[in-house]
């Protein structure tokens, strides 16, 4: 009995032994496939990112790159006692913070209303990614536009409905100017938070909502209760998508406020520093430093979404 009871341990240990021998064979040859990638990813973002690391710590100047000194952290300490610099900072996460917010909030809502079985449903997701697929430079131009405060359209109907008295200098005003480039943000990226989760939404199992059906819960409460948690994840993958792109933020600010230190994101300032004024060193220790909140916030906002991914 008692070698009939062992005989199936003894038989288990060669599969376990292929198993794991199967399972460093598919390691290897994911590896092998990745590796064209990842040496492409580090000649193409890895080389230029140590570059500006480096010379972070020099006192380059564009004109004369091939003549610097070693300055530590002196570039650092610059940036630290500069209120323009942390005045950059400070409108880059406002800008960051708001519009994901908003965006996610009105992302979910057209997800909602992509995914309902509606009569035209095709027409309407259509419909919607329209801003997304307008290049960030053309829709930026295109509400500079509109927003001119002499031929622009959005004074003229803004008058015509008597919300306003007089055209308003949307993107010249220093307590309008960031909200008109959230305006611009929340309308082009909307509808790519909203194809996020709506990839999320058609995932879900269909049993929970026929049997919360059939129990007769209220649709806000299905939401709330079912929806709300099953889509976590890829609220999670959506938030943070557009987090790195908006702390980021170059382009829309630039076309619409230029170099307005009331509007200027940590992109603009090491751009200012790099080619306006041409030192090297200060703009590569902005960029490391952009580099480096952009890490800190994504590491921060996975871990602790994770914890609490795990505590439920």
């Amino acid at each position: 009995m008692a070698l009939a009871s062992s005989s199936p341990t003894v038989g288990a240990a060669p599969a376990v032994h292929r198993a794991s021998q199967l399972t460093r064979g598919r390691v290897r040859a994911a590896w092998v496939f990745l590796a064209p990638t990842l040496i492409v990813l580090l000649l193409v973002a890895g080389w230029p990112l140590l570059r500006t690391i480096f010379f972070g710590f020099t006192s380059a100047r564009l004109s004369t790159m091939d003549s610097y000194d070693f300055v530590w952290l002196d570039n650092y300490y610059y940036l630290l006692i500069d209120p323009a610099w942390w005045r950059a900072v400070w409108n880059t996460f406002f800008f960051a913070v708001i519009s994901v917010s908003i965006e996610t909030l009105l992302g979910l809502m057209v997800a909602l209303v992509m995914n309902a079985n509606l009569p035209g449903r095709g027409l309407i997701r259509a419909a919607v990614l329209i801003p997304w697929a307008i290049p960030t430079i053309v829709s930026a131009q295109m509400w500079n536009w509109m927003y001119n405060d002499i031929y622009g359209v959005l004074n003229k109907l803004l008058m015509m409905v008597g919300f306003i008295s007089q055209p308003i200098a949307w993107t010249a005003d220093p307590n309008l100017s960031i909200w008109a480039i959230i305006i611009v943000d929340v309308w082009k990226t909307t509808p790519f938070m909203a194809l996020l989760i709506l990839a999320g939404l058609q995932m879900l199992p269909q049993e929970c909502y026929e049997a919360a059906r059939v129990d007769g819960i209220h649709p806000v409460k299905v939401f709330f209760k079912v929806t709300l948690p099953l889509i976590r994840p890829a609220l999670m993958v959506a938030v943070i998508f557009r987090l790195l792109d908006a702390l980021r933020i170059f382009d829309a600010i630039y076309v619409l406020t230029g170099n307005n230190e009331n509007t200027m994101s940590m992109s603009i300032f090491a751009r200012q520093q790099l080619v306006d004024f041409q030192d090297v060193g200060i703009g590569s220790a902005a960029s490391t430093l952009l580099f480096l909140f952009i890490a800190l916030f994504t590491v921060l906002y996975i871990t602790v979404g994770r914890v609490n991914l795990s505590e439920r």
